[in-house]
C-alpha cells in the first residue's frame, strides 16, 4: 500500500508542543483481567483526549500557514482542532451536530473556535462543514481521510513502541478508524506480531460491520452515551488502513461501556468518558483470548457531562 503517512515525521513536529503522556501498569486491572496491564493515558492535555495530535500535525504540515481550519465534529475532534488552531494563530470553524455534548463544546468555545450548531449527525454536519471550507477558502480537517490526522493519533502508538519492550495487544476504541489504524502502524513497525483491536459502540457499527465485511457500510447513529465512537458514513482512507493493519473490530453495548468506565475510575483511579472507556470494554469482551500476555489498553478522552458523571455515581444505566 503506498501511502505517505509518515509517523515519525509527525512526531518530530510535535515534540515541541507537548511531552509524551502516561503509560504505567494498572495492577488491579492486571489482577481482573489475569494479564499484564497498561494503560496510556491520552487524557493529560490541555483538551483532556488525544485529539489535538493529528489536529496540530495536519497544519503544522500544510507548506503555507492556512488562513483557518474547519472541522466537523460529536466534540473531542472539535476541540483538538480549535486548540490546534489557536496554537498555531489562526481562526477556526467547528461544525457540530445538534444537541453535541455540552462540555466539549464549552470547551471548543473557551478555545476561541467559532461553532456552527447544525446537522442532525456527525454525517450531515461534515457536509455542510465541508462546503463552508470550499467557499471560505480554509483547510478542512478530516477525522478519517486525513493523512496527517492519522499520522498525529499514530505518534500514541510510536510512544507505546518506544517505552515498552514487549506487546502482546492493544485494545483502542473507533469513531472514524483515524487512532485505530495510526496506532497499529506504529506498533506493528516494531512488533509485527502484535494483535491491535478497535472498539466501537453497537449504537454507531458502520467502521465494526465494514472491516469485516471489507467495504464501506453505512449505519445510523443510535448510542445516547458514546459520541466519540460514532460515524454513520465509515471512513474510506481510515477503513482502507484498518484492513491493512488492525487485527480485529468489535462492538460493546452502552451498558459495557459504562461498567467499563467505573472499572477505570475504581481499579486503574482514571475517570474517562464512556468512549474513553472503550479499550477496556472490549478486553473484558475478549479477555479469556489473552490471559498471560501484555496488553495495553488506550484511554482517550476525559470530558465527561455531569449527567454522565451522575449516572456512574448512581450505577444506573
Amino acid at each position: 500500500m503506498t501511502r505517505t503517512i509518515d509517523i515519525a515525521r509527525a512526531a518530530a513536529r510535535l515534540a515541541s508542543y507537548a511531552s509524551a503522556t502516561p503509560l504505567v501498569p494498572s495492577l488491579l486491572l492486571s489482577r481482573e483481567l489475569d494479564c499484564e496491564v497498561f494503560v496510556k493515558n491520552e487524557t493529560v492535555s490541555p483538551i483532556a483526549s488525544f485529539k489535538w495530535r493529528g489536529a496540530l500535525n495536519a497544519i503544522l504540515r500544510e507548506h503555507a500557514a492556512p488562513r483557518g481550519v474547519v472541522t466537523s465534529s460529536t466534540g473531542n475532534h472539535g476541540q483538538g482542532v480549535a486548540w490546534a488552531a489557536r496554537t498555531a494563530g489562526i481562526p477556526a470553524h467547528i461544525f457540530l451536530p445538534l444537541g453535541a455534548n455540552p462540555t466539549k463544546r464549552a470547551k471548543i468555545a473557551l478555545l476561541g473556535a467559532t461553532i456552527h450548531d447544525i446537522g442532525h449527525d456527525l454525517d450531515a454536519a461534515k457536509e455542510l462543514a465541508i462546503q463552508f471550507a470550499r467557499d471560505e477558502e480554509l483547510l478542512f480537517v478530516d477525522d478519517g481521510e486525513s493523512d496527517a490526522v492519522i499520522e498525529g493519533a499514530g505518534t500514541i502508538g510510536r510512544e507505546i513502541a518506544q517505552t515498552l519492550d514487549a506487546v502482546d495487544v492493544v485494545y483502542t476504541g473507533m469513531g472514524s478508524g483515524s487512532l485505530a489504524s495510526g496506532v497499529a502502524i506504529a506498533v506493528k513497525e516494531r512488533f509485527p506480531q502484535a494483535r491491535i483491536v478497535t472498539v466501537q459502540a453497537k449504537g454507531s457499527p458502520a467502521m465494526v460491520e465494514s472491516f469485516h465485511a471489507r467495504r464501506a457500510i453505512e449505519r445510523p447513529i443510535e448510542t445516547r452515551i458514546a459520541d466519540g465512537l460514532v460515524a454513520r458514513v465509515p471512513a474510506r482512507l481510515a477503513l482502507e488502513l484498518l484492513l491493512a493493519y488492525v487485527d480485529d473490530a468489535i462492538a460493546v453495548s452502552d451498558d459495557e461501556l459504562l461498567a467499563a468506565t467505573r472499572a477505570m475510575i475504581l481499579s486503574a483511579q482514571l475517570l474517562v468518558e464512556p468512549s474513553g472507556a472503550a479499550a477496556l470494554a472490549g478486553a473484558l469482551q475478549q479477555r479469556a483470548s489473552f490471559r498471560g500476555k501484555r496488553v495495553v489498553l488506550i484511554a482517550t478522552g476525559a470530558n465527561l457531562t455531569a449527567e454522565l458523571f451522575a449516572r456512574l455515581h448512581d450505577g444506573t444505566r
